[in-house]
């Protein structure tokens, strides 16, 4: 086998699938050292829980914690969705394996489409598998959409 004709067809292969795009939503490297919003747990029942049954830590940067108080989420806002598995057992329920790091940057001008919003979620919280991409709008902004008077928003602030 040429080696030589090898190289280039791997370099070019790594650097398009490890390349990130202008658009793309940034892992939130640091996130659990954040503002700890709120949690849940969604079992077996609920009409989410086969997309988002578990455990769920939400956390919010500074100016995503401005957002909540004031109700007017600023660019540069920063919302985690932190989905882990909840193992039931001896009468409590634990956190289990991560499933999924959600992410929600606000960025009025680059997420336009999907109001103001980019939308990401990070496969098991590695930040190399992005589960959404391209679909931002049919995976995550168009369950969002109903909640325009909160920005978008689902949760909320609670002292």
């Amino acid at each position: 086998m040429n080696l030589h004709r090898l190289f280039p067809l791997v370099a070019l292969a790594l650097s398009v699938s490890t390349s990130a795009r202008a658009d793309d939503v940034p892992y939130p490297a640091g996130y659990r050292t954040w503002t700890h919003v709120k949690s849940m747990v969604i079992q077996s029942g609920h009409p989410l829980h086969a997309s988002f049954g578990g455990m769920h830590h939400l956390y919010a940067n500074a100016k995503a914690m401005e957002g909540y108080k004031s109700g007017q989420f600023k660019n540069g806002s920063v919302i985690i969705f932190d989905l882990l598995e909840a193992d039931a057992a001896g009468n409590a329920i634990a956190e289990g394996k991560r499933k999924v790091v959600g992410v929600m940057h606000r960025d009025t001008k680059k997420y336009a489409a999907t109001g103001g919003w980019g939308f990401e979620g990070f496969a098991a919280g590695d930040p190399a598998q992005r589960a959404v991409g391209a679909n931002a709008k049919a995976a995550c902004f168009d369950c969002h959409a109903p909640q325009k008077n909160t920005s978008y928003v689902f949760s909320s602030w609670r002292e």
